[in-house]
């Protein structure tokens, strides 16, 4: 064989080679973006689904609303409720006491109201109960009340997350739920999920669950009430849910003590 032919032959095979690698590399990249397509479509629908899941819940008007705190802070009460969002009676409470609580005692200028979280008290219960690593559902909560109070919207999105709780760590507050609800809170959502995505605070309510250890917390919802009789400082611990009518007698008594000094 000529070396002219050996030659052509030799460019033959480059350019089977080249066109083969063409080939190769035009069907990676069509595969890439197909699996992005489907990775976006699927991310799509999740997030359609998160937003059709999401409830519409009832507005509450809250006087002097400030972040997490709601009334008069020259009140002669102050109470700070523990809670967690996944825990059904903290849902109870903020559905069927804590409007009427508002309604005759904070806006009355007779109660200065604070909620805080519990961590991620019921996940780390769950997890303790049946031996297996912790969600983090109460805590992601938790972080994304205080990231709504970065946009002057916390007790709308308290409201929401208690609407829209589907039981303890069986998916109310997946990001993508959480995301729903903020929207539908009326939240940058943007600003939203870079706060949540943070972690901005984590630490604030991992201190939250600190401090409530620390009064005696040891269940949601719990309430913390401190007040003043001659001067002096007084604390009292209602542990659990009570209907209003007993909330009620509780506030009235301590308000008839301050009254008598």
């Amino acid at each position: 064989m000529s070396q002219s032919k050996r030659q052509i032959l030799r460019e033959q095979r480059r350019r089977r080679r080249r066109i083969q690698r063409a080939i190769l590399v035009s069907v990676i990249v069509l595969g890439a973006i197909l699996i992005g397509a489907v990775l976006i479509f699927t991310m799509q629908s999740a997030s359609r689904a998160a937003r059709a899941s999401v409830k519409d819940w009832p507005a509450i008007e809250r006087p002097m609303a400030e972040r997490n705190a709601t009334g008069d802070p020259n009140a002669p009460i102050k109470i700070v409720e523990y809670s967690d969002y996944q825990c059904p009676y903290c849902a109870q409470f903020a559905k069927e006491v804590e409007p009427l609580f508002i309604e005759y005692y904070v806006k009355t200028g007779k109660v200065y109201f604070i909620s805080r979280s519990m961590g991620n008290f019921t996940s780390d219960n769950i997890a303790a109960y049946y031996h297996r690593p912790a969600k983090s559902e109460s805590i992601d909560a938790a972080m994304a009340a205080y990231c709504a109070a970065d946009q002057g919207k916390f007790w709308e999105m308290h409201d929401g997350l208690f609407a829209n709780a589907l039981g303890e760590d069986v998916g109310s507050f997946t990001r993508l739920r959480l995301t729903a609800i903020a929207e539908k809170a009326g939240l940058d959502v943007s600003q939203f999920k870079d706060c949540l995505n943070s972690g901005k605070y984590r630490q604030q309510a991992e201190q939250d669950a600190a401090d409530g250890r620390a009064a005696g917390v040891n269940g949601t919802p719990s309430f913390v009430i401190y007040y003043q009789v001659k001067g002096e400082p007084k604390t009292q611990l209602i542990p659990g849910l009570l209907p209003f009518e007993q909330f009620s007698q509780a506030l009235d008594a301590i308000l008839a003590e301050i009254a008598s000094s």
